[in-house]
This record gives C-alpha cells, sequence and structure tokens, in this order.
C-alpha cells in the first residue's frame, strides 16, 4: 500500500498528536496520506461525517483514528468506495479498532509491507421505508438496525416477516436486527446471542418481550426482513423510531414497514495483530478475567 486516507476528528489534542505522527511517519517512508476531517452533515435526512467525494481516487486505504463509534460512522460512509479499514484506537473499548497508539508504528510498518489480513463484514440496508441509490442517502448499518418505542407508548407491537411470510409478532420495548459485527453489542445486551465475524447471518432479538417465550430469531443473511409496526391498543396507533448504528433515521407508527437485507457492500477490516475473534472478546467484554 503505497496511498492512504486518514479520517479523524482534528481539533482533539491526542487527535491532533496521532494524525500529525502517523501522516510524517507515511511520508517518511516514501507514502503519502491525505488527511478527511471527521465532521457531522446530514444529506436526505441521513447523518455522515466522511465527505467520500474528496478522497482521491488512487486511494488504497483508510486510517481511522478513534473508538469503536468513529469506525462504525467511517464504514457507513465508505460502504461503496471498496477501501479496506485500519481502526486506530483513541476511544474507550475498541472491539473492531486493531492498532493504538502504543504500537502505531508496527501497525504501519506491517501495513506498508503486507503482513495483514482483511475480514470482511455483512452489513445491513434498509430498502422500503427509507431508500436510496448510493451511500450518501441510503440507510446502511456495520452494527445493527432498531425500532424502539416513542412517546407515550408502553409497549409497541411488531410483525416480523422473513421472505414476506409471517414468523411472529412481538410486544415490547422494541427490535433489534443485528449483524454479527454488531451481535456483541446491544444485541447481547438484550440477552441475544454473539455470532463470530464470518458467518452469513443476522438476527433477531426483541427488546424487553411482553412474554417468557420470546427469544431471538437468527437467520440467514440471504433472508429478506420485514417489520411492520402493529397496533397495541385500538384507540391509538403505536409510536416508533428507527435507529441505525446509533443514528436516528426517523419515526414510525402503526402499519408502516421497513424491509431489512443484507447488500452486496461489505466492510473490509484490516487485521494485523494475529488475535483471534474470540481473545478479543474475553478482553474486551471481560474486562481480562479471563
Amino acid at each position: 500500500m503505497d496511498r492512504f486516507c486518514l479520517i479523524t476528528n482534528y481539533g482533539k489534542n491526542e487527535n491532533d498528536q496521532m494524525t500529525q505522527h502517523i501522516v510524517r511517519y507515511l511520508e517518511r517512508h516514501g507514502k503519502s496520506c491525505q488527511i478527511m476531517q471527521n465532521d457531522r452533515y446530514d444529506i436526505g435526512g441521513i447523518r455522515h461525517f466522511t465527505n467520500v467525494s474528496k478522497i482521491a481516487e488512487d486511494v488504497d486505504c483508510a486510517i481511522v483514528l478513534g473508538g469503536d463509534g468513529t469506525m462504525i460512522q467511517a464504514a457507513i460512509d465508505l460502504v461503496h468506495q471498496d477501501l479496506p479499514i485500519l481502526g486506530v484506537n483513541i476511544g474507550t473499548l475498541g472491539f473492531l479498532t486493531e492498532a493504538d497508539s502504543e504500537n502505531i508504528d508496527l501497525a504501519l510498518d506491517k501495513l506498508i509491507q503486507g503482513e495483514y489480513t482483511i475480514e470482511r463484514r455483512i452489513m445491513l440496508k434498509e430498502t422500503e421505508k427509507f431508500p436510496g441509490e448510493n451511500s450518501r442517502t441510503s440507510c446502511y448499518a456495520l452494527n445493527d438496525m432498531v425500532v424502539s418505542k416513542a412517546g407515550d407508548c408502553r409497549l409497541i407491537t411488531i410483525k416480523v416477516y422473513l421472505n414476506q411470510e409471517l414468523v411472529d409478532i412481538y410486544r415490547a420495548d422494541g427490535l433489534i436486527v443485528s449483524t454479527p459485527t454488531g451481535s456483541t453489542g446491544y444485541n447481547l445486551s438484550a440477552g441475544g446471542p454473539v455470532l463470530v465475524p464470518g458467518l452469513n447471518a443476522t438476527v433477531v432479538t426483541p427488546i424487553c418481550p411482553h412474554s417468557l417465550n420470546k427469544r431471538s430469531l437468527l437467520l440467514d443473511a440471504q433472508d429478506q426482513i420485514m417489520l411492520e409496526i402493529g397496533r397495541t391498543k385500538e384507540t391509538a396507533d403505536d409510536q416508533a423510531v428507527f435507529i441505525a448504528d446509533g443514528r436516528t433515521v426517523g419515526n414510525l407508527r402503526t402499519d408502516d414497514r421497513l424491509v431489512i437485507q443484507v447488500p452486496h457492500a461489505t466492510t473490509e477490516l484490516i487485521r494485523l495483530s494475529g488475535i483471534s475473534f474470540y481473545q478479543r472478546m474475553r478482553e474486551k467484554l471481560n474486562g481480562n478475567l479471563c
């Protein structure tokens, strides 16, 4: 790799120092590095943080400074750029990131020398209620898509269809549709299973379901998921909010439908350390107790 772009929250002291260090290090090794500011702006009602139209066409790799949140933001914005991503942890958890300030030089050396592997992570795309033609207007998620109760609703009713067949009806605080990448996040907190990253599957998990026998559904990634907002009370519509990777996309009410699919586009994560998913999970989620 010879040409890089660096996505960073410029203006934060720690990020500024690391940004300048990476740029100088790459330039000393005869590489080029374009700095991309990580700023929030909205297009078509969808929140973005990186203006991908300004990324040079010959860039080989994106380096992202921040924690998991910044990595997810970058993955959404870069969904159609076909760029592998190296995450450098400036945050706290860093489950998706691969390097940190203590080993950044070693990480860059491996990157330059080609000593890395690439993990391809599936994503989610909503195509019915919030459609779009490309990454600047479409609703994508790397982790999860969530329908959550809103307003004065105590519960909402959500009908789950799989390939247009009704599978189940949930009365709950909400519902999570998660990728394997997102399975260690909100899905796990809501009692859902952990999926290994390479699994070509999604999982649907209710949030505080009003029934003891309602559990997660593990689905093939080729299946089309449709969520329809039902009616919990005869006298009023259910009110809900649709959230993709922590971004509020829009409001929903009774009879609204979402169609969620796994698109052909994937997120490519660069791996350098050789640390397995299970070791990473033990270290990050168990507080180094194992």
